[in-house]
Order: C-alpha cells, then sequence, then structure tokens
C-alpha cells in the first residue's frame, strides 16, 4: 500500500528510460504496483521492455471476495506477471500454502506467469529451518504444476523491514 498514482507513474519512467534501448541479456524487467494504478503505470510501459506485473490474484474468476482481483482482471489490466505468497500476505495476513497453489495455478490457467515467494521467518532462520521452511512452502505451492512453469523468488520476511531500516523508507 504504497505509493501514489503519481508516483507510480514516475518509478515506472524511471525504470523505462533507465532499461531504453539495453534490456539486460537474459532478464525480464517487470513492474507491480497496486492495483489502482494498473491501467496508468501500463501506459507508461507500452511500447517498452519492461512488464507489467499485479501484487497478488485470486483463484476464482468472479464471486462474492470484496477487495480480490481476478486472473481475467489482470490480463485486462495488461499484467503478465503476478505476484504470489509474498511474505505480508502470508505472515501478516495468514494465506496459506494451498492458498498459494489454488492461485498459481489460477495464473497459469490464465496466462499470468506467477512469481512464486519462498521465505522464513527471522525466528525460523536463528532457528535454523531455513531449509525446512523453504522446502514445504515450495512443495505445497507447486504441488501439481510441471517444473518448468516455476518461477520462485526467495524473500526472507524481515527483507521489507530490513530495507525500511537501511534506506528509511518503505518500498
Amino acid at each position: 500500500m504504497n505509493g501514489t498514482a503519481a508516483e507510480a507513474e514516475s518509478l515506472a519512467r524511471g525504470i523505462r528510460q533507465g532499461l531504453e534501448g539495453r534490456p539486460p541479456e537474459g532478464v525480464e524487467v517487470l513492474v507491480c504496483p497496486h492495483y489502482l494504478v494498473l491501467e496508468r503505470v501500463r501506459a507508461v510501459l507500452e511500447g517498452s521492455v519492461v512488464r507489467l506485473g499485479a501484487q497478488d490474484v485470486h483463484w476464482e474468476l468472479k464471486g462474492a471476495f470484496t477487495g480480490e482481483i481476478s486472473p481475467s482482471m489482470l490480463k485486462e489490466a495488461g499484467c503478465t506477471h503476478v505476484i504470489l505468497g509474498h511474505s505480508e500476505r502470508r505472515h501478516i495476513m495468514g494465506e496459506s500454502n494451498e492458498q498459494v497453489n489454488r492461485k498459481l495455478k489460477a495464473a497459469l490457467a490464465h496466462g499470468l506467469t506467477p512469481i512464486v515467494c519462498v521465505g522464513e521467518l527471522l525466528e525460523e532462520r536463528t532457528a535454523g529451518d531455513t531449509r525446512q521452511v523453504v522446502e514445504r512452502q515450495a512443495q505445497k505451492a507447486f504441488e501439481g504444476v510441471p517444473r518448468e512453469r516455476w518461477r520462485v523468488f526467495r524473500e526472507p520476511a524481515e527483507a521489507t523491514a530490513v530495507a525500511e531500516k537501511v534506506f528509511g523508507k518503505s518500498f
């Protein structure tokens, strides 16, 4: 929940300009703003090498899921990617591995490239449980999904808090 529409457009414009004419070899670059600014950011990125992604998706196409967004809505907004299982969604909002799996399957079924986040809490790392936590999250999240469709991002849950301390602002 960070950034106004003007700030999101400015960030997207800066990323676009920074990459113009020289996309990194073998690297996909994307911006994943909050839902309210997807259309505005899409307009800024149109025709560039920078892709548009979303911060989350629901597994259902329709229904009484107040505040949620469907895969078809994201596609219509111009999204090519979607982040799933982000640490805040898992640890603050209680999102389960099973929910991440349902979202992953829905994203794939609708042509979105899912980016599944896995990562441990600081207490889990301190206890030496990193491997078990990440393996459990990945196994449950990717259950029933062919390996060639996997995109994983490891994000220890405290990474956001550390970034805020280091840079003095939230990202």
